[in-house]
């Protein structure tokens, strides 16, 4: 397994492949007790989470399989993210606070190693926030801070008022979802792919040392389904899995090296529940795709170069 600084800080080894905890109402305590050992195991460290996975229930369950399974708190992190309410978005200092207290108490720790703002609340106000972070940070609850889904003018917001270093955000990228690099290769072009989306939140992620979480990684659309084996993309998986045969592992495998490879050295948050495709992908982190290997990928899933 490979290992990265968080947010630039060389005190926070953290695994370069996170476990997504979204779907662990799927599972019984057993079954997610043995997942999480299966995931230490394999050299994962960094658990994902947000209050409104489950509507807490998933928290609720690695909290009671943390106990389970014997693991040490401390060799863990623990990252949960809040922000979103039914029907709306809320960066209020009270909900931030009052969202905190409830993840841990269903995770039943003392502390987050992270906690991240989820979707952008545009009725943020940034001081609410900063002594929202303040009170969490004194009291012991929250260690590190960071966002997600958020772009460069919009992180910039918070971290004037906000004192902590915003470590992470994490956003949608994978092979299908290439939206961080694609206007990258339009500059001065006027086609569709030159547009700007994200404010340059990729150069702006590597200037600031801020660590990009890859969500949804094997998906394409907007949750439309797994790109991998699917016959739509005919051509993408002859090429992944070519150079899956290649390294003798699995096309997840290829997909999760793919996005390892970019030099910004992201995370990427692996959502599955299975223990045996956190073993396959976890096989593949040492995985270093030629350049060669990484544009091929990215032109086969329909990418044109200019």
């Amino acid at each position: 397994m490979n290992y990265l600084d968080l947010g630039g800080n060389d005190e926070l080894k953290v695994s370069q492949i996170a476990l997504g905890c979204m779907r662990m109402t799927s599972l019984s305590v057993p079954e997610a007790a043995s997942l999480l050992e299966t995931a230490v195991m394999e050299g994962i460290n960094f658990f994902d989470h947000a209050d409104i996975y489950g509507a807490g229930e998933c928290e609720r369950i690695f909290g009671e399989a943390l106990v389970e399974s014997g693991l040490k708190r401390q060799d863990i992190f623990i990252q949960s993210k809040c922000g979103i309410r039914d029907g709306s978005f809320d960066f209020s200092k009270e909900h931030i606070i009052a969202s905190v207290d409830g993840s841990l108490k269903r995770l039943g720790v003392d502390y987050l190693d992270v906690l991240a703002l989820h979707r952008p609340d545009t009725l943020v106000e940034p001081e609410e926030v900063a002594e929202a972070f303040d009170l969490l940070e004194q009291t012991g609850k929250v260690r590190h801070f960071g966002v997600s889904n958020q772009k460069p003018m919009q992180i910039e917001l918070l971290q004037r008022s906000v004192s902590q270093k915003l470590l992470v955000n994490q956003l949608q990228f994978g092979v299908m979802a290439s939206g961080l690099v694609d206007q990258g290769f339009h500059v001065n072009m006027k086609d569709t792919a030159s547009i700007e989306h994200d404010g340059s939140v990729l150069d702006y992620s590597r200037l600031n040392n801020m660590t990009i979480q890859a969500w949804s990684p094997y998906q394409y659309g907007f949750f439309d389904g797994v790109f991998l084996g699917n016959e739509k993309f005919p051509e993408l998986n002859k090429v992944i899995d070519r150079i899956a045969d290649k390294y003798q592992v699995t096309n997840t495998g290829i997909a999760t090296a793919w996005i390892s490879r970019h030099p910004a050295k992201m995370q990427t948050i692996l959502g599955t529940m299975k223990e045996s495709r956190i073993k396959e992908v976890s096989q593949a982190s040492d995985i270093v795709l030629t350049r060669e290997e990484w544009y091929e990928i990215y032109r086969a899933a329909g990418n044109i170069l200019p």
